[in-house]
């Protein structure tokens, strides 16, 4: 199991296939900023919440040069009905080996009404657009996240245009 990567090192390398079986890689995003957020599973609670909330901001993050893009272990099957179920609008991997939730540290030991078990925990990282990790956000509380990150998004990119 990989540790998180920390604020300052390189992001981790990943391919993954997106909701329409597109091969999708970290040098994808080369030249702008990239939101990677990994969450447990589509159509639950929180998950949806999440969903809805960046695609609620996809215009501000957008106008920041940044792509908001939601992992989890779902199929591409499983996510194009969740975009079409709840109007979604940003771009999901599916990643049913785990292998790029195991390579940024968030496939964990997690608790639930006193039981372990191993699950995605849910994490954002903010990537720079030369492939940096800016921001680490662990062990999310969906409730204002995706207005958080967007704040610091705005904090860091005009940081960067100075």
């Amino acid at each position: 199991m990989s540790e998180i990567p920390q604020i300052g090192q390189p992001a981790p390398d990943f391919n993954a296939k997106d909701q329409y079986g597109k091969a999708i890689a970290l040098k994808d995003f080369s030249e702008r900023w990239l939101v990677l957020y990994f969450y447990p599973k589509d159509n639950t609670p929180g998950c949806t919440t999440e969903a809805k909330d960046f695609t609620a901001y996809q215009t501000q993050f957008s106008q920041l040069g940044a792509q908001i893009v939601g992992v989890s272990p779902d199929s591409e099957k499983s996510h194009c009905k969740f975009i079409d179920k709840h109007e979604l609008s940003i771009q999901l991997l599916s990643d049913p080996e785990r292998r790029v939730i195991e390579v940024y540290g968030v496939w964990r030991l997690k608790k639930f009404m006193g039981k372990e078990y191993m699950g995605v925990v849910r994490s954002t990282f903010l990537i720079t657009p030369d492939s940096k990790i800016a921001f680490v956000w662990d062990n999310v509380r969906v409730k204002g996240h995706a207005e958080a990150v967007l704040q610091k998004l705005r904090e860091l990119s005009v940081e960067t245009a100075d």
